[in-house]
C-alpha cells in the first residue's frame, strides 16, 4: 500500500458576514483522521486547516502543494466538512449544470467552486495517485428548495452573497483523469448535522466512518457509500449521499487503499427504512407485481441468498433466506434467478454434444426448447456450422453475430485442455446469448403510462447551428458522413418541459450490443431547463475501427432515455460491446453490468426514484 496523503478543512467558526457558525466540522475532521490513522499508521500524512484557517487561498494551496506531492500507487483524500452554497449558472456554466444552479463549498473567507476544486482534485490525479474527496456539506453532489429543518439537525447551508466571485474554471474536458467524489447529499439537497454520542458531528460523516469501520479493510468505496446510505435513510435522513462517478474502475477501488476487495458486484445488498433491499428494479428490466417474488439474488462468494418480496422502481425489497445479514454491512449480489419470460433457444443440426453443452450451463436468462411453439418473443437459433463455428441466428435467419468459433482457448479456468475444450463450447455460446438477451431487454425496455411520459424533449441538432433533425421514414434519424470522410457532429440536448426537477441518464446502445450512460450519466435537469450530452461537447457518430469507411456502410445507435423522480443505481446500464474472447459469465451466475468498452459516442447512489419513463431514439449513421 502506498501512502495516503489526507488533506482536510473543517470551518465552525464562520465569521457573521460569511455564514452562520457550525458546531460539529471541525469533530468531523478529528475523528475522521483517528479512522485515517487506525487504517494506515505510518504509511498516513494529514495536513488538517480549521475555522479561520481554512481560507480559500490555504485550501487551493493544500490541494496543489500537500496533495500533489502522491504519486503512483498513493492516495490523496480531500476532506472538507462545513457550509455548502449556490447561486444562479450564467453563461457558459450552463452547459454543465442541468438545474440552472452552480455549488460551492464555503471556506472561511468565501466560496470554492465545485468547478474550481475539480480541476484542482484532477490535476493531482493526472499525476497517478487516486483522488478521492469526501464533502459533508450542502448540495455536496453536485437548487434550494423549501424545507423545514428539525429542531435537532442544522443545516449546513450558506446563502450566496452578492460580492461572491464567478467560478474562474470550467469543467475538465472529457477523458481527463477524474477523481472519486463522496458527497453528503445530492447537488438539490441540504446536508446535516445533529448529535450523536453526545458529540456534534455531520450526519453523512458519521454515518460514512461507523460503515467504514463495521465493513473492514476489504470494502470497496461503492460498499461503504451504501451502507453510510442506509444509515442516513434508516435514521430518518433528509439527505442522500452520492458516489460519483459510478464506474468500476473507481468505485469498486477498496476504501482508503485497503486490503483489496474480496468481491465486486454490480448491485449492492443493505438494510434501509424499510428492510433489506438490493439497488435494482424495474428501471433496471426486473419484473415487478405479482410476479416479483420469483427474483433472488445471491452473495457474491459464498453463496448465501436473498429473495424478492416487492420491486419498486429502483430497488428490490428482500428478505434473506436461511440467514441473517450484519445491519451495518452492504453486500455485493448478482441475480441468481429472475422473473422474467427467459429467451428461448433451439439447438439446430446433427451436434449432440453441442446441445449438451448449452443445455447444461443453466442461467435463469435463457431456455431450451425443442418445437416452434415453445418459442418466446425473443428467440435465438444455434446452428453448427462447419470448420468448429455456431452460427446464431434470429427466426429469419439474420446472423446476430460473427460465427462463434468452438474449441479450447489458452489457460482456460481450470488449466486443463480436455476439459477446457468439453466446457469452453457451450459457455461461449451460453456467455454469448446471456449477453444478447441482457442488450436486447435494456432497449426494448419500457415504462407502463407515466406521468413523466414525454416529460423531458431529446433533441439532436447539427454540430454549428440548425434545427434539430427529425426522423426519416423509418423512424430513424439519419447522420451522414461528409465528402472528406469526416464523421458527423451533433448537439445532443435534454430539456425538461415539467415544472419539477428530474433524474435523466441517456444510454447509448452500439448495434455491437455494448450500452454505456456516456452521453449523460445521470444528472437531475431543472425545471425548464437544459441538459447537454457531454457537458456540450460535440457527439460524433461513427463507424467502429473494425468497419471500413466506405460508401453504403453504416452503423446503429439507439438513444434510450430514462427520466425518473429520483436518482437510480446505472452500473447495470454498462455493458461492453460483445467479444467471444473478452470472458464470460463468472460462477454462472447472471451478472446485469460490466465495465464500458468498444464503441460509444464521442470520449470516452440510489434513492426514491418513483415514477419512471423511457424514450428510445434510433440514430443511423451512413457513408454516403
Amino acid at each position: 500500500m502506498g501512502t495516503i496523503y489526507a488533506f482536510m478543512a473543517g470551518v465552525n467558526a464562520y465569521p457573521p458576514h460569511i455564514a452562520t457558525p457550525l458546531s460539529g466540522c471541525v469533530n468531523d475532521v478529528g475523528a475522521a483522521r483517528e479512522l485515517l490513522e487506525e487504517r494506515g499508521g505510518d504509511s498516513v500524512e494529514v495536513r488538517t486547516v480549521l475555522d479561520g484557517a481554512a481560507t480559500v487561498s490555504v485550501v487551493e494551496d493544500g490541494i496543489r502543494t500537500f496533495l500533489g506531492s502522491a504519486g503512483a500507487g498513493d492516495t490523496a483524500l480531500f476532506w472538507f466538512s462545513g457550509h455548502g452554497s449556490e447561486r444562479v449558472a450564467t453563461g457558459a456554466e450552463l452547459l454543465v449544470e442541468a438545474t440552472g444552479l452552480s455549488q460551492a463549498l464555503v471556506c472561511v473567507d468565501g466560496p470554492l467552486s465545485d468547478k474550481r476544486l475539480g480541476v484542482l482534485l484532477d490535476e493531482v490525479a493526472r499525476r497517478g495517485a487516486q483522488v478521492v474527496a469526501v464533502l459533508d456539506c450542502c448540495y455536496s453532489g453536485g437548487a434550494t428548495r423549501e424545507d423545514r429543518i428539525p429542531a435537532d439537525l442544522t443545516a449546513r447551508w450558506a446563502p450566496p452573497r452578492p460580492e461572491w466571485p464567478a467560478p474562474r474554471d470550467a469543467a475538465p474536458a472529457p477523458g481527463t483523469a477524474r477523481h472519486l467524489l463522496l458527497a453528503a447529499s445530492r447537488l438539490d439537497q441540504l446536508s446535516y448535522e445533529g448529535w450523536f454520542d453526545g458529540r456534534r458531528h455531520g450526519v453523512f460523516t458519521h454515518a460514512l466512518l461507523d460503515a467504514a469501520r463495521t465493513a473492514g479493510p476489504d470494502a470497496t468505496y461503492r460498499q461503504v457509500l451504501a451502507a453510510a446510505d442506509a444509515r442516513v435513510r434508516r435514521s430518518g435522513g433528509r439527505q442522500q449521499p452520492v458516489l460519483f462517478p459510478e464506474t468500476a474502475e473507481t468505485a469498486d477501488l477498496p476504501f482508503l487503499a485497503g486490503a483489496g476487495a474480496t468481491a465486486v458486484g454490480d448491485h449492492l445488498l443493505r438494510c434501509g427504512p424499510e428492510g433489506w433491499e438490493v439497488d435494482c428494479g424495474t428501471v433496471h428490466g426486473l419484473r415487478g407485481g405479482a410476479d416479483a417474488g420469483g427474483t433472488e439474488f445471491g452473495v457474491i462468494g459464498d453463496g448465501r441468498v436473498v429473495r424478492a418480496r416487492a420491486v419498486r422502481a429502483d430497488r428490490s425489497l428482500v428478505e434473506p433466506v436461511d440467514w441473517t445479514p450484519d445491519l451495518g454491512r452492504a453486500y455485493p449480489v448478482s441475480p441468481t434467478a429472475l422473473a422474467a419470460p427467459p429467451a428461448t433457444v433451439s439447438v439446430e443440426g446433427a451436434d449432440a454434444r453441442l446441445r449438451a453443452a448449452v443445455t447444461s450451463y443453466a442461467t435463469p436468462l435463457l431456455q431450451v426448447v425443442d418445437s416452434p411453439e415453445d418459442f418466446g418473443d425473443l428467440h435465438f437459433r444455434v446452428v453448427a456450422a462447419g470448420g468448429g463455428t455456431v452460427e446464431v441466428l434470429g427466426r429469419d435467419g439474420t446472423r446476430f453475430v460473427d460465427p462463434l468459433r468452438l474449441g479450447a482457448r489458452p489457460a482456460d479456468r481450470d488449466g486443463s485442455p480436455a476439459a477446457a475444450t468439453a466446457s469452453y463450447d457451450g459457455r461461449v455460446v451460453v456467455d454469448c446469448l446471456a449477453h444478447l438477451t441482457r442488450w436486447h431487454r435494456l432497449r426494448d425496455l419500457g415504462s407502463r403510462p407515466s406521468l413523466l411520459d414525454n416529460q423531458v424533449r431529446v433533441e439532436i441538432v447539427p454540430w454549428g447551428g440548425g434545427g434539430a433533425l427529425v426522423p426519416d421514414g423509418r423512424g430513424e434519424i439519419v447522420c451522414a458522413y461528409g465528402p472528406d470522410g469526416e464523421p458527423p457532429s451533433v448537439s445532443v440536448r435534454l430539456t425538461n418541459r415539467s415544472q419539477r426537477p428530474l433524474w435523466c441518464v441517456l444510454l447509448d446502445l452500439t448495434d455491437s450490443y455494448a450500452s454505456d450512460p456516456v452521453l449523460f450519466p445521470g444528472h437531475f435537469i431543472g425545471p425548464g431547463r437544459t441538459g447537454h450530452a457531454l457537458d456540450g461537447e460535440p457527439v460524433r457518430p461513427a463507424l467502429p475501427e473494425s468497419r471500413a469507411v466506405r460508401s453504403g456502410a453504416e452503423v446503429r445507435d439507439w438513444l434510450k432515455l430514462i427520466v425518473a423522480e429520483g436518482e437510480l443505481n446505472t452500473v447495470p446500464f454498462r455493458m461492453r460491446a460483445w467479444n467471444q474472447w473478452a470472458g464470460g459469465m463468472d460462477e454462472d451466475v447472471l451478472r446485469f453490468g460490466a465495465p464500458s468498452g468498444g464503441r460509444d459516442l464521442g470520449p470516452a447512489g440510489q434513492g426514491a426514484a418513483g415514477r419512471w419513463a423511457t424514450q428510445t431514439i434510433t440514430l443511423r449513421t451512413v457513408v454516403p
